[in-house]
């Protein structure tokens, strides 16, 4: 993967067992704050990385200068006849948020889905509200291909709406 010149020295590589605690560290925040996951906010350390690590999930670091600064798994979207289509999930530690962490791992993830003869990858829930994340993703070539009123119960804002996301490979 060629880096451009401006863009920040993350190596993303493989997790192991190992890196646990580094990824607590990286996915409490969002799973507390319970602004951009539809999981648990009360999920105990054990629960969110069993999900993280979940059969079937590659789950992969992002690190700079040393420290873990993010975090992507990398699944099929569906099991049978819709496992051609890779989706991921991914976190960004909130002492690392503008630093091109993201960005970095939707590459790595679109590169690494590709080697794995994924033909698309496809997002099931974008909340409406991550703007961030919504305006890099359509950046990175996905489109919105669906709305879900409602969808998503966001802690300060309530109900809103969550993406649909698609971008073929």
């Amino acid at each position: 993967m060629n880096l451009q010149k401006d863009d920040p020295v993350i190596l993303i590589r493989a997790a192991t067992v190992g890196d646990s605690a580094a990824i607590w560290r990286v996915i409490e925040p969002a799973i507390r704050a319970g602004e951009t996951y539809t999981l648990p906010r009360d999920f105990s350390t054990d629960d969110a990385l069993g999900y993280w690590f979940s059969p079937g999930h590659e789950v992969f670091v992002a690190v700079q200068d040393g420290e873990t600064v993010g975090s992507y798994y990398l699944r099929p979207n569906q099991g049978g006849a819709g496992s051609h289509i890779a989706n991921c999930g991914y976190m960004t530690a909130p002492w690392a948020t503008g630093r091109g962490v993201a960005r970095a791992m939707c590459r790595h993830s679109l590169h690494q889905a590709r080697t794995r003869g994924f033909l698309a990858m496809q997002f099931n829930v974008v909340v409406s509200t991550n703007e961030r994340a919504i305006r890099l993703w359509q950046l990175m070539g996905f489109e919105v291909i669906g709305r879900i009123p409602q969808a998503f119960r966001h802690p300060k804002v309530g109900l809103v709406e969550a993406y649909v996301m698609y971008r073929a490979l």
